[in-house]
């Protein structure tokens, strides 16, 4: 009633308004002049500090992830609180929607075996990649996107976008993948490479670029997007955190700027929940400061 008496005073007066609701005009002049409350600061800077974690990624977060780099920013805060205030802010986290899938199989003949059986885990980076490619409607027609993504860590290794669906696409975001690691000093020995059955993943030179690196390939055995729900779950974020929410997109040279912005915040700031709310990059530091790395001569054949 006070905010509303606020929002009318000048047009009707303080006293009419107080007969019609009907509330003292004591009692108004009392809450104008009383101190705000403890919990009325506390909730004014945990609101600003809410709409800032919201801005600062992409506006895609949730209660959850809001709650969680507000722990990681040192606040306590509870998360019924969390969730109390952003609902009276209206602000609220991206959903994800199915699309229809792009993949268009290769032949059956010499297909690598199903090496993953929908088990998306590794012990360690550069265990297990996924692969796949997405597509994103603009103004000047289609762009397609490919993607390799690292299991244990759920970092983005390599990514290429395309106006067609060519092999290069696919080879491209590999040698990205490829390129990062090994510039890191990663062996990719024992690195297993799942990918659906799509041509671009069959194609003679992306095998033989897997072969050169070590790397042993496994495409999905039943066809569905069960056999690279991890790859197919990115893909799933990406539409959702950055194209929709971005989007409309004029072409492929906006988009290209965009997701190289994207996948930066996506590897170093992104909070994963699969990850216990840590960012991939971080997942990975974790892992490398806690296990001694071997020598190529120590790793197993």
């Amino acid at each position: 009633m006070i905010d509303y008496i606020d929002a009318h005073k000048d047009e009707f007066g303080v006293e009419p308004i107080c007969r019609e609701l009907p509330i003292a005009p004591q009692t108004y002049y009392a809450a104008k002049t009383r101190p705000p409350s403890k919990r009325s600061v506390s909730d004014e800077q945990t609101t600003t500090d809410i709409r800032k974690i919201h801005k600062d990624n992409y506006g895609v977060y949730g209660v959850r992830k809001v709650h969680a780099q507000l722990r990681r920013d040192g606040k306590t805060v509870a998360r019924c609180t969390v969730e109390r205030l952003m609902r009276r802010e209206g602000l609220r986290g991206v959903r994800r929607s199915k699309g229809p899938r792009t993949t268009i199989p290769g032949p059956l003949v010499d297909r690598p075996g199903d090496l993953v059986e929908r088990r998306f885990t590794a012990p360690a980076p550069d265990c297990l990649w996924v692969a796949d490619i997405t597509y994103i409607r603009t103004f000047s027609g289609w762009v397609y996107a490919a993607f390799v993504t690292d299991v244990f860590s759920r970092r983005v290794v390599g990514w290429q976008l395309s106006t067609s669906l060519h092999t290069d696409l696919a080879l491209d975001a590999l040698e990205m993948g490829i390129w990062t690691r090994q510039r890191a000093g990663r062996d990719l020995s024992q690195l297993i490479h799942h990918s659906d059955r799509g041509v671009q993943y069959r194609a003679i030179r992306y095998t033989e670029r897997l072969a050169d690196a070590e790397a042993v390939a496994s495409v999905g055995s039943k066809g569905d997007s069960y056999d690279n729900a991890m790859a197919e779950a990115f893909n799933s974020l990406f539409k959702a955190e950055l194209i929709r929410n971005r989007g409309p997109w004029k072409g492929i040279d906006d988009l290209e700027i965009a997701v190289a912005e994207y996948i930066d915040w996506f590897n170093h700031r992104r909070l994963h929940g699969e990850l216990g709310h840590i960012p991939p990059n971080e997942k990975e530091e974790i892992f490398y400061s806690q296990t001694p790395v071997p020598q190529p001569s120590e790793r197993v054949n």
